[in-house]
């Protein structure tokens, strides 16, 4: 026979609940990103205009737009470059990351159409423009994200962001924990490009950024 819920453990759930929403999402879905930025209306979100859920992270990278494209051109499973944050535990998940230190010529030139496995919900490329826009959509069509480059005096700020379609409320309840997460690996993805393309960007003569 199943318990109903103790009065003082439901509103202890029902209290973090609360604070999570109230106090602590917002910071947790924007982690870098400034007010007008999670705000903005960016490039890639027509691919998912009517999106239940957004995560808009950011981070300034000191180097221009052309040393940052070529880790964003080759992420994905191997061979592929992988996604710069723990690869074990993506792992964990059969996703068969291997995050490198080194440019793949080979994976340099993405286009409209490629796909790259994250999973067992294939990403497509849907919108590419090199050293500014790179934007992948799931083949069911719930799920885009979209990497915005826009340079500023040598410098790189590099947004990332999620758009999520939640169709049925077990999804949309379901996406909560895994928001904590996100921030987690996101945050370490994001940090490991910087610190991959400032080091390109000290060790090779870089072209200008148009």
């Amino acid at each position: 026979m199943l318990r109903r819920p103790r009065p003082a453990a439901l509103a202890l759930t029902v209290g973090l609940g609360g604070l999570y929403l109230t106090r602590l999402r917002q910071p947790i879905m924007t982690w870098g990103a400034t007010d007008a930025e999670a705000a903005a209306r960016l490039p890639g979100d027509e691919l998912l205009a009517d999106a239940d859920a957004m995560a808009t992270r950011a981070i300034d990278i000191d180097a221009s737009a052309a040393a940052v494209w070529p880790w964003l051109a080759q992420m994905g499973p191997s061979p592929r470059g992988g996604a710069y944050t723990y690869d074990w535990i993506e792992n964990l998940l059969r996703l068969n990351m291997h995050s490198v230190d080194r440019v793949l010529p080979e994976f340099q030139h993405p286009e409209v159409g490629d796909t790259i496995g994250f999973g067992p919900n294939q990403l497509r490329v849907a919108r590419v423009e090199p050293e500014h826009v790179l934007a992948w959509r799931s083949e069911d069509g719930n799920w885009v994200w979209t990497f915005v480059l826009e340079s500023r005096d040598g410098t790189t700020r590099l947004i990332s962001r999620n758009r999520f379609r939640l169709p049925t409320l077990a999804a949309r309840i379901g996406m909560l924990p895994m928001e904590p997460g996100s921030l987690v690996m996101e945050r370490k993805m994001l940090r490991g490009i910087k610190r991959r393309a400032e080091r390109l960007a000290s060790t090779t003569p870089m072209p200008s950024s148009s």
